[in-house]
């Protein structure tokens, strides 16, 4: 026999059996943390620029301890604290400005997503002391600049801890759980303006503005709480669902050397969604926002004497956006963030709130604001231009010129920048990179040395069947959709294979980006090696495309986004390797309504659908998310309900999985127990599952590998291994 011939037959035969022994992706592996990736411990830059500082922490014993480190070399210079007998476990940190001091905060416990109780110490760097703030758990402490002083709030209540003569004044009393609430948020700015606390210092510790929630007459919340006791109780709280009425909020100033307190009269001022001290300290930054969220104001309050100075006001014919991007400069000139002209940019301001210039323009969007180098006149940000799924980190000066692409690798890049502007931390990522970590310098993004990546991350990959995602575009209803799809390791053009679509679609949310996998992805990648084609597009009203794009579904939310999936599905099912009659999708949230809706108004086109923690109304959420994009129910009723899917339950022809946790406090089980009753009495069979006591995100425990198993052994029954369709041609009968 031709030895060649040999050869070739037993390599063929070793790369057979090393294919074979890949293993298949279980979701074992998926929650016990075989594919964890690597990550750089959240470092805060000190001020001198040159070192930063990482919390460290240790299983065995169990201790934690907050280390200095130096940029160039990335050596631990000391250690500034750490747990022992005389100082408790800690596991987050927050300096004073003169970086004097630190409170390290023990103890903590969740109230909402943001929100926490703790108790908290103060630590002396040069006498090594330590002082604890209160007997009680309190929330978000904060040190004066100077380090003499904590502000923080207790019951709803402000207070003042004088730290050298351990002494506690409180500044507030009228604080009362389910009516006053003073210095912290409640529920629904916490949930959609992102902040927990509502206080703030001056530069030079002379004042505290602080905002007063009054939710006396908000709506009342409550839901069950099982838990293992032989009774369940009502979690109670104020929840303000779209329509009715918000907490009345006020902006109040603290003069602290008197303690006296004064209000603030910004007129007409509906929402507060940010206060931001100047850099000269007699001067607060306000921003309001109308109920409509289409007319914001920033002003400026004189803390001297309250009066008030509107900078600068921006309308949208939708919504206007709220972030944290604005910065002021030393002479309180100010950097602005704006969709004005169609796309996300930065805008410079002088101090009177005149515009001197639009520094960043053109056909993309500025997607995160990193700061401004005033020495250098260089302006830090990352933008989508080399791509909407992709991310790249710039500078740019303050005139709009020399503007420098600082990354250099296609894929998601975010930058983590010294205070003094000279080094940044890049984290690198794509959709077949892991995490990558490297130090490069500011002014030209040269890089410096490596920190750290996750090649063991990829070797550990190399034993498992993995597919890259195909990324492309799709033309559906008048736009090039961003898409990725996954297809099995052995695809096969001839076979036919079904088709799953994931995807979320809320307003301004992205899906198809150029990144590292999460949890969904690699549960994706296993049922992708089950013969199952998954597939994800971005449809109308997802973010990074423009405001027209993202604004398109103002007044009518999930309408056209459940258009643009039935479509793609449609399109999708053209293809020779999909079976049109074996087509499912799901998702979770917004994407649940989604594929709810999808499942209902698509039914000529979907066989199959999951929904986990579904909005089912837009009636039961929020003011502040959903008045942003549908108005009021009283002013935009059709809105809420032509896409509301209990409204149609007897639209439902496929098989459908309905999930929802019972302790949801943000999308209620309400919105699925409605559901369930509006197919019930349709005679709609369907199956469900209700996770006790469970948030939304339906994690704790073995929480998470039941809810997949359920989900995986769903789509595998209706999906994969669905009965086909018996033939649309009627047999003709044998004539004799």
């Amino acid at each position: 026999m031709n030895k060649k011939f040999l050869f070739s037959l037993f390599l063929s035969g070793v790369l057979t059996f090393t294919f074979a022994q890949q293993k298949k992706i279980t979701l074992e592996n998926i929650w016990n943390g075989t594919f964890r990736t690597e990550g750089m411990e959240v470092l805060r830059s000190m001020k001198n620029g040159k070192q930063y500082t990482v919390l460290n922490f240790n299983r065995s014993p169990r201790n934690s301890s907050l280390d200095k480190y130096d940029y160039t070399t990335l050596e631990k210079v000391e250690t500034l604290v750490a747990s022992s007998s005389q100082i408790p476990y800690f596991t987050s940190y927050t300096f004073s400005d003169d970086e004097s001091k630190i409170i390290l905060a023990t103890e903590v416990e969740p109230i909402f997503r943001r929100s926490r109780l703790g108790i908290y110490y103060v630590y002396d760097i040069a006498s090594k002391g330590i002082t604890k703030i209160s007997e009680s758990k309190i929330q978000e402490p904060l040190l004066s600049p100077d380090g003499s002083k904590v502000a923080y709030v207790r019951d709803n209540n402000l207070y003042i801890f004088d730290v050298a003569g351990k002494n506690t004044q409180q500044i507030t009393t009228d604080g009362s759980y389910g009516s006053i609430i003073n210095g912290v948020t409640d529920w629904v700015y916490e949930e959609e303006f992102a902040f927990v606390r509502s206080f703030a210092w001056n530069s030079n510790g002379t004042k505290i503005a602080f905002l007063r929630f009054d939710e006396t007459n908000v709506p009342h919340f409550s839901m069950d709480v099982y838990g293992q006791d032989l009774y369940p109780y009502q979690y109670e709280f104020k929840y303000p669902k779209a329509g009715e009425e918000n907490a009345k909020v006020s902006l109040h100033m603290l003069d602290v050397a008197s303690s006296s307190i004064s209000k603030v009269d910004l007129g007409e001022a509906y929402y507060i969604p940010r206060i931001k001290w100047m850099n000269n300290p007699n001067y607060l930054s306000v921003q309001t926002i109308n109920r409509h969220q289409n007319h914001i104001k920033l002003h400026e309050v004189n803390a001297s004497d309250n009066s008030v100075k509107t900078l600068l006001e921006e309308k949208d014919e939708a919504y206007v956006d709220v972030t944290d991007d604005l910065t002021f400069l030393p002479d309180d000139s100010f950097i602005w963030t704006s969709e004005m002209d169609g796309f996300n940019h930065i805008y410079l301001y002088d101090k009177n709130g005149k515009l001197k210039k639009q520094v960043t323009s053109g056909p993309w969007e500025v997607t995160d604001y990193y700061g401004y180098d005033q020495a250098n006149d260089r302006i830090y940000y990352q933008s989508v231009e080399n791509g909407s799924i992709n991310r790249d980190i710039y500078s740019i000066s303050s005139s709009g010129k020399k503007k420098k692409r600082l990354s250099a690798k296609e894929g998601t890049n975010s930058g983590d920048f010294s205070a003094d502007f000279t080094y940044y931390i890049n984290t690198f990522s794509n959709s077949k990179t892991p995490y990558e970590f490297t130090l490069h310098r500011a002014n030209d993004g040269k890089k410096i040395k490596e920190i750290k990546d996750n090649a063991d991350l990829l070797s550990t990959l190399d034993e498992y069947e993995m597919v890259d995602k195909e990324f492309s575009t799709i033309h559906i209803n008048g736009n090039d959709l961003n898409m990725w799809m996954l297809k099995p390791k052995n695809f096969d053009p001839s076979k036919k294979y079904p088709l799953f679509l994931y995807q979320y679609s809320g307003p301004g949310s992205q899906q198809v980006a150029n990144r590292w996998m999460g949890s969904n992805d690699y549960w994706h990648q296993m049922l992708a090696n089950q013969d199952i084609i998954v597939a994800c597009v971005d449809g109308r009203g997802t973010g990074f495309k423009g405001r027209d794009f993202k604004k398109s579904t103002y007044l009518n939310l999930v309408k056209y986004e459940t258009e643009d999936q039935i479509t793609v599905a449609k399109e999708l099912s053209k293809l020779p390797y999909i079976d049109e009659d074996r087509t499912g999708i799901w998702g979770w949230s917004f994407g649940g309504h989604m594929s709810t809706n999808s499942l209902l108004k698509g039914n000529d086109v979907f066989e199959m659908a999951i929904a986990v923690a579904p909005v089912t109304s837009w009636r039961f959420y929020d003011t502040i998310y959903t008045e942003r994009f549908l108005r009021t129910p009283q002013e935009n009723p059709e809105g809420y309900d032509n896409e509301s899917p209990f409204n149609y339950p007897e639209l439902l022809k496929g098989d459908y999985l309905l999930v929802h946790g019972s302790g949801d406090d943000n999308v209620h089980v309400q919105n699925s127990m409605r559901m369930a009753e509006a197919l019930i009495q349709a005679n709609k069979q369907f199956d469900w599952a209700i996770y006790p006591d469970r948030n939304h995100g339906i994690y704790g425990g073995n929480t998470r590998n039941h809810l997949y198993q359920k989900m995986t052994d769903f789509v595998i029954e209706k999906l994969r291994d669905r009965p086909k369709k018996p033939s649309k041609l009627l047999k003709q009968p044998i004539k004799g």
